[in-house]
């Protein structure tokens, strides 16, 4: 079943049924789980094509048929589903910025390495700023760039001309 909108009032209507629960952003479908006789919840934010999160289900009390959804879980999976999806945007954030500080000749620095995945141009900006945090320098550099320690005291001791 799909989500409902009220054409009239265009508003989402819930769906709240054994197998299937719906709010204004998730669906969650019981699903047969396919790596065991079991069965599994399936998250999906509307508008995605993949779940967000698949997670095993509980069995009803005939043991065959999966136990029927209900609003606290519901919100729990919503809750978890949530929480998966904030920890993916934090690693991807980790992966796309690095930083580091570091003193050269007695003067600090905070240098950044932003990673830009653009599919047709891929490249990444390597900035300096000092203790104020007033931007001293800024090149582009290619996505593969290692920042570390070392590269970034070449790149300060080389007045910021761009690595290669």
């Amino acid at each position: 079943m799909s989500e409902e909108l009220n054409p009239a009032a265009d508003t989402f209507e819930p769906v709240q049924e054994a197998l299937l629960w719906q709010d204004e952003i998730w669906t969650a479908r019981v699903i047969k789980n396919e790596e065991d006789e079991g069965w599994a919840v399936a998250m999906t934010r509307h508008g995605e094509s993949e779940p967000a999160l698949v997670a095993p289900w509980t069995m009803g009390r005939d043991k065959k048929n999966p136990k029927p959804l209900s609003a606290p879980a519901f919100h729990t999976w919503v809750k978890t589903a949530n929480e998966v999806l904030r920890r993916h945007e934090q690693q991807l954030h980790a992966q796309l910025h690095k930083n580091l500080k570091l003193s050269v000749n007695g003067a600090s620095y905070l240098v950044t390495l932003d990673i830009v995945p653009d599919e047709d141009d891929a490249h990444a900006w390597l900035a300096a700023a000092d203790e104020d945090g007033a931007q001293l320098a800024r090149v582009r550099v290619a996505p593969n760039f290692k920042l570390n320690n070392t590269s970034a005291t070449s790149w300060i001791e080389n007045e910021f001309q761009k690595p290669r």
